[in-house]
């Protein structure tokens, strides 16, 4: 390729990021109007809740145990090497609220449910369902896409919560049950080491972001979806791929953020 071709090719691809970005920022100023201005899907709401929370209750809480029993046996076997079995409890606790609690269900949920949501929405926009809402002058951002969103970042605080405490429980089993540690030394570990300010607050907004970030990609995804069924299909991977990435990059900078704050 000549230089020429090199320059056109980064230009394009600056450009074409450019216009993501910009039809992102704008899709989310609409969401965020549509969100807070009357009237109120409540009932679409409610809808959203039990499709993308109550339907991910079981692989949360199934995944969040077997972390949770991974964890202690990993940790159980590393600690007893120097004498240190007794911080099991902290070592857990610490480590599934600060950091695998919420990124671990963030990429569950939006394996199921962002998928999910993309896909649906991309299939309205296939089937010209959101052309006949605004044919009826409804504004599909109002009645599709807000309850949506907004229902992922209510439900993802509540299932990083089940996460992390299905995670204690299968710790707590493989320690104290099957490795024979004090039932006392492992509540006392967590009961000393975890702040409700730092770890427990920092948990509960890191779930409030990728909350946020799942919905509001897996709607733009599905809601800009190529009116095809291959449009359909790359919504869909898409909201997976990029909303993976971003749950990623975003817990550095919340981490980081986080621990300049405390």
């Amino acid at each position: 390729m000549s230089a020429s071709g090199v320059v056109r090719e980064i230009g394009w691809r600056t450009l074409s990021v450019l216009a993501e970005l910009g039809g992102m920022l704008v899709f989310t100023i609409a969401f965020l109007k549509a969100a807070v201005t009357p009237p109120l899907r409540g009932r679409r709401f409610v809808e959203e809740i039990y499709n993308q929370g109550f339907l991910s209750l079981i692989i949360v809480c199934i995944s969040g145990l077997a972390v949770g029993m991974v964890l202690g046996l990993q940790g159980y076997n590393t600690l007893v090497r120097f004498g240190a079995e007794g911080s099991l409890g902290t070592v857990v606790g610490l480590g599934l609220i600060r950091e695998l609690g919420p990124v671990l269900t963030a990429l569950l949920v939006v394996g199921r449910a962002g998928s999910a949501t993309a896909a649906e929405i991309a299939s309205m926009v296939t089937s010209e369902q959101l052309d006949g809402l605004r044919m009826m002058s409804i504004d599909p951002i109002e009645i599709v896409v807000a309850p949506k969103a907004l229902a992922l970042i209510f439900v993802m605080p509540i299932l990083t919560t089940l996460f992390v405490l299905f995670g204690l429980a299968g710790a707590y089993f493989i320690g104290v049950g099957l490795m024979g540690l004090d039932a006392g030394i492992f509540i006392s570990g967590l009961k000393s080491s975890i702040r409700f300010s730092d770890d427990i607050g920092g948990c509960f907004f890191k779930a409030l972001i990728f909350g946020f970030l799942a919905g509001l990609i897996a709607t733009y995804r599905g809601y800009n979806a190529a009116p095809t069924a291959a449009g359909v299909s790359a919504a869909t991977t898409s909201t997976v791929v990029v909303t993976s990435v971003a749950v990623l990059i975003g817990d550095y900078f919340v981490t980081a953020l986080w621990g300049f704050r405390i």
